[in-house]
């Protein structure tokens, strides 16, 4: 059955005792229901009180109900939304009942996939209501209410007008091909792909900060055996998360640990200790720090601050850059240790990680670093995801080959093939052109209830 002729319910708050709980109904049964439920005077969007029965007439709760009339609600549909008790088995008892009326139990997403399909929004913005509902971090909060209040719709729309227009200029010497295009409209042209094609890349470079920001930031703790890195993750962890001993060595498998550290949602990790001369059990343990290494979003590389500064191994040389490598000297607490941080090509801190000395100092410089990964365009936060980086990947291929024909003046009908395929990929990112099949992967890892 068509979805425009069924009536969905569900649970919209999480499993378990709270003291609401709230059930969303939305298709064209939900004003029948309402009146029947609760009577034919309720006023839409506004909060009524009353008793919930059930088919059999018996008193389940008291609630409080909402109607939506549709265009305006949140599906684009006539809802109900109805607030109950928090007790699993009053909800359940409801939801049951609302069944046995004629509804049917929402899929994962249903509700925002039907928003989108009735116009509410695009795509982007659907799926920045999953990205709303999963931030663990105020920078992720505020990219997913910049992407839903459609800050990547519009740099969207930007590009599809630049796009569109050269398209509709070339499709239209194919229409009246007298003759070539000439060589200054070619050479306008060539401006509007350059710009295009910038603000495409620039679009695309969000990538890696959209990726921390759902996925957190993952933060190696890393350095030599006995330097202070498990007791490091245990003061910035607040609890002891690794055992710490005066015996090198202790770590011997890495250790993951969520951590809120101002705006950011870092994961520590603290691993095995790179020592020069390794036992058969320490090699295995270091080549994971290695393999942790190196998907590494920010390196903490841990000093002994009465030691010279180790020589690093080529291949963590090659992944620790100054854009994302703090070197941190501790034991700054020791008579030995060296009143001045001895230079490094990285940003530095020095701390005690037994006394607490100077974290708060190198919270503030894991913030800065972590801020120099943030990407925006214009004045809006954008922060794209793993499908839009992969289409947006396809849309660099077909505008560069775009650009290449139009440069080297090869047939229109050619360079007009790789500007329309372009055009559609676009089209995929907000929805406007995509297939069932991927709007049913994007919607099934919503939670049920939106």
């Amino acid at each position: 059955m068509p979805f425009e002729f069924e009536t969905i319910a569900a649970l919209a708050t999480p499993a378990g005792t709270s003291a609401l709980a709230v059930l969303r109904v939305s298709g064209p049964l939900s004003s029948g229901l309402a009146n029947v439920l609760f009577g034919s005077i309720t006023t839409p969007r506004m909060a009524h009180h009353a008793d919930y029965r059930n088919v059999g007439g018996t008193l389940v709760d008291d609630v409080v109900f909402t109607c939506f009339v549709g265009p305006n609600s949140y599906t684009g549909e006539d809802c109900l939304e109805i607030s109950c008790h928090g007790n699993p088995f009053v909800a359940q008892m409801i939801l049951e009942d609302l069944f046995a009326r004629g509804c049917r139990p929402a899929e994962p997403g249903e509700f925002t996939k039907r928003a989108f399909l009735h116009g509410r929004m695009d795509l982007s913005r659907a799926e920045a209501v999953m990205d709303l509902i999963h931030a663990r971090s105020e920078r992720a909060l505020a990219a997913a209410n910049h992407q839903l209040r459609g800050a990547l719709a519009r740099e969207l729309d930007v590009l599809n007008a630049i796009l569109i227009n050269i398209l509709a200029f070339v499709e239209a010497y194919i229409d009246f091909p007298e003759e070539d295009l000439p060589p200054s409209d070619r050479q306008s042209l060539l401006i509007q792909m350059d710009s295009l094609l910038a603000r495409t890349r620039s679009l695309h470079a969000t990538k890696h900060y959209g990726a921390i920001l759902r996925e957190g930031i993952i933060t190696v703790i890393i350095g030599e055996p006995n330097v202070g890195k498990s007791t490091l993750l245990n003061i910035l962890a607040g609890h002891e998360r690794a055992l710490v001993s005066a015996e090198p060595g202790t770590t011997r498998d890495y250790l993951e640990e969520p951590l809120l550290i101002g705006p950011h949602f870092l994961r520590l990790v603290d691993t095995a200790g790179l020592n020069a001369s390794p036992s058969p059990l320490e090699r295995r343990g270091i080549a994971k720090s290695l393999e942790q290494a190196e998907s590494a979003d920010l390196f903490l590389w841990v000093l002994d601050a009465t030691q010279p500064v180790p020589q690093l191994s080529p291949r963590l040389t090659s992944l620790m850059t100054q854009a994302n490598t703090i070197a941190v000297f501790n034991k700054i607490d020791l008579n030995s240790a060296e009143s001045a941080t001895p230079p490094t090509a990285f940003m530095s801190g020095r701390i005690s990680a037994i006394q607490g000395t100077g974290l708060d100092e190198l919270k503030i410089k894991i913030i800065n670093l972590v801020e120099s990964f943030r990407s925006e365009q214009d004045s809006d936060l954008i922060a794209i995801s793993a499908r839009h980086a992969h289409l947006l990947t396809s849309i660099e291929i077909s505008l560069q080959l775009a650009r290449v024909r139009l440069a080297n003046e090869g047939p229109d009908e050619l360079l007009a093939c790789d500007l329309r395929s372009a055009l559609r990929l676009f089209g995929g990112i907000s929805g406007k052109i995509i297939d069932d099949e991927v709007l049913e992967q994007i919607f099934a890892s919503f939670c049920i209830g939106k």
